[in-house]
């Protein structure tokens, strides 16, 4: 059954992925909502392609599975891998905004085989204006920031790993219910594998890197705008039938992760009615470092 819904929905093409690198930490906070709120806070932007930093959330964790026994949740937060020194400076940005000034949180290193380190002093940790202080807790060592709900803490040092980005496959759908439902059953699938994060979620924009207009960056992916069907007439790539044609990105610590969430992702949106097929994002080979081919996922 699995088998003759592949050949029939899964297109015969690839994912084009992308080499990047991921600093993955732990959050903690008091209470549920407070976690919530600074996790998605701070991965809330997708932003890896123009230039930002980009986030998800992992999961979240129960009192024995964080450093200090409260409840937590695991984010990554990832940047093209040529550029350390402002992957730094965008992810500070991310932990000052939006996770130090939540009321008693803490962020600890969850690091997997790190290829280096960043020092949190720099950007971080100098918020204490000076009055910043390192001290051994929860068997790390912490900076302890003084601010006005005493006090913030961040480890001294995130790694930072070697990953894969922008792994995609498309779902083309009839109806707008099957937008919803069939991406909701695919990020369920997709959050059970460890160590991938789906950063835009259902997605409704794809793009494509040559654009008229290159101060904005990517631009719309027009041959599958369904609305412009008709303006671009033979031009258009869109299939019979399909209207809408959503987007799942997967970002994730090494490949065996990311082809098990394609895999399971795909299985996810086959038999939801109105879903018609299934293809992905690719540039020919031109922009990415590898190709995932769909249908090979399922051998």
């Amino acid at each position: 059954m699995l088998t003759s819904l592949i050949e029939k929905m899964v297109e015969d093409t690839y994912s084009e992925v992308f080499s990047g690198i991921c600093c993955r930490v732990i959050i903690t906070a008091d209470d549920d909502e407070t976690i919530s709120r600074a996790a998605f806070d701070a991965t809330a932007t997708p932003g890896a392609v123009i230039g930002r930093v980009e986030g998800g959330v992992e999961a979240f964790l129960n009192e024995d599975e964080t450093p200090d026994g409260r409840r937590g949740a695991i984010l990554q937060f990832w940047y093209k891998k040529d550029d350390l020194e402002k992957f730094e400076l965008e992810l500070s940005y991310r932990i000052r905004q939006d996770i130090l000034v939540k009321p008693f949180t803490r962020i600890f290193d969850a690091s997997i085989n790190p290829i280096g380190m960043i020092d949190t002093m720099k950007h971080v940790g100098h918020c204490g204006d000076g009055y910043e202080w390192i001290e051994h807790s929860y068997g790390r060592d912490m900076i302890v920031i003084p601010i006005a709900i005493p006090d913030f803490m961040i480890e001294r040092k995130l790694g930072y790993s070697n990953g894969f980005m922008g792994a995609n496959f498309w779902y083309m759908c009839r109806s707008k219910e099957a937008v919803m439902n069939a991406g909701k059953k695919a990020l369920k699938a997709i959050s059970e594998v460890e160590g991938v994060i789906t950063p835009f979620d259902i997605c409704s924009a794809m793009s494509k890197p040559e654009t008229n207009y290159p101060w904005i960056g990517p631009t719309t992916n027009h041959p599958y705008c369904p609305s412009l069907r008709t303006v671009l007439g033979k031009q258009s790539l869109i299939p019979e039938d399909v209207h809408y044609i959503p987007e799942i990105v997967i970002n994730g610590l090494n490949e065996d992760v990311v082809e098990e969430s394609l895999m399971v992702g795909i299985k996810a949106v086959l038999d939801v009615e109105d879903v018609l097929r299934v293809s992905a994002g690719n540039y020919e080979g031109i922009l990415g470092d590898y190709k995932i081919y769909l249908r090979e996922l399922f051998e």
